[in-house]
């Protein structure tokens, strides 16, 4: 087995909430010893934020800091500011999901600390960027998915859009800032010099659009709400079943063709297989009215475990919309280690979603947990150069700040 690909790199987690700590996650899973470091008190505001197991951890806390080391700074006393100073000194990557210009203010923004280390590679995540006229507005991953046309394209014509119910804005910034954090570091073997890496929750979502802004752009058409399919993809979508709800993609000549075929062979309108109008994407999408008043009751008529059943025997992509229950019990989940399994001191056995990053050579599944809130004070202290009389000066005068357990 080869090392993962990121030991010996040293990252400054400087972040809270989401796609920060994503990014700190995933670089973790990679090799890299992240530091976690957190303010006095209540520390990371996402340690209070969903399912919390106590007055410190929550399990969404938990799924983005495992593999972590924590440190809790005063930065308001002149020696928690010379201990970060000193620790991004010894850095190579820094992350941080403020407001523009917010952690300036504290002397460690991208100027003062790439002067200090100029090797240092500097990840920024906000809503906006650190450009343009809505820099210094405050946003979250929902409003980046309103502005960004996603939102407006889902759920039933004629009714507000949904809300997605995961952070999408939040996790597909947070994987585009590891690419390009990882590019960096390449990029600095040749110049040895870092970089300011501007990531926006709103540009990511825009990015994302595969074929709405070409629409828009080439035909002059504006997407719009389309309830449970794609009317320009006809067959792919949702269908009830007697049991419950799965999907079909057959909007592939070949796959539809199986498709129909299938239906008309199991209670289906005779010739449905054989209609020429119904063998072209642009056919069916015509006559989409048509074909649906024939799949929707020949899926409603059977269970799902059936309609599957069938489907699969002549190779048409479909699948159950499952429940997270279903999801966790999974085979294929389960023959892809896809739920990491941690042991805390506390809590006992954890279960959560492991990243799904595979490698032939090594093994990135992370099983050291999220750490209490500056429990690693004194070992970093220490990596920095800090005496054992100053790291215990620091602990007693909080500016190195450790919640005590009983």
């Amino acid at each position: 087995m080869q090392a993962r690909p990121l030991e010996g790199i040293r990252v400054v987690d400087y972040s809270h909430f989401l796609a920060g700590p994503y990014v700190g996650r995933c670089l973790a899973a990679l090799g890299a010893e992240v530091i976690k470091v957190e303010r006095p008190g209540s520390g990371d505001a996402g340690r209070q934020h969903a399912t919390v197991l106590d007055d410190e951890q929550s399990g969404y806390f938990l799924q983005l800091n495992m593999g972590k080391r924590g440190v809790s700074v005063n930065m308001r006393d002149p020696r928690g500011k010379a201990f970060m100073q000193r620790l991004c000194d010894s850095a190579d990557v820094f992350v941080e999901n403020y407001r523009p210009g917010a952690l300036n203010k504290l002397g460690l923004g991208y100027d003062e600390l790439s002067a200090r280390n100029p090797k240092l590679v500097y990840c920024s995540i906000s809503a906006y960027g650190h450009t343009g006229p809505d820099a210094h507005r405050a946003g979250f991953g929902l409003i980046a998915e309103a502005k960004s046309g996603i939102m407006q394209m889902i759920g039933t014509p004629g009714e507000p859009p949904p809300l997605m119910r995961i952070s999408l804005g939040d996790m597909y910034t947070g994987i585009h800032a590891v690419a390009a954090i990882n590019a960096a570091l390449l990029g600095r073997v040749k110049s040895g010099r870092g970089q300011h890496i501007d990531m926006a929750l709103y540009d990511t979502l825009v990015s994302m659009h595969e074929y709405a802004v070409q629409c828009y752009t080439m035909q002059g058409i504006l997407p719009e709400q389309t309830g449970h399919d794609m009317p320009t993809s006809t067959l792919y979508g949702v269908f009830r079943a007697a049991d419950g709800d799965l999907v079909i993609a057959a909007q592939v000549d070949d796959a539809w063709k199986r498709f129909a075929a299938l239906v008309e062979a199991h209670g289906g309108p005779a010739a449905f297989g054989t209609d020429a109008r119904f063998h072209t994407l642009a056919g069916r999408n015509t006559n989409r009215a048509d074909i649906l008043s024939v799949v929707k009751p020949w899926v409603a008529s059977r269970p799902v475990a059936q309609v599957l059943e069938l489907l699969d025997g002549v190779d048409v992509p479909c699948a159950k919309v499952q429940r997270i229950d279903e999801v966790l019990a999974d085979p294929q989940i389960v023959a892809r280690g896809m739920v990491v399994e941690q042991e805390h001191p506390r809590y006992g056995k954890l279960r959560m979603p492991n990243l799904p990053f595979r490698f032939s050579d090594c093994d990135t599944t992370i099983r050291e947990v999220a750490p209490d809130l500056g429990q690693h004070n004194a070992e970093v202290a220490r990596s920095l150069g800090f005496g054992a009389a100053e790291i215990d000066a620091m602990q007693t005068d909080g500016v190195l700040y450790s919640k005590v357990r009983p």
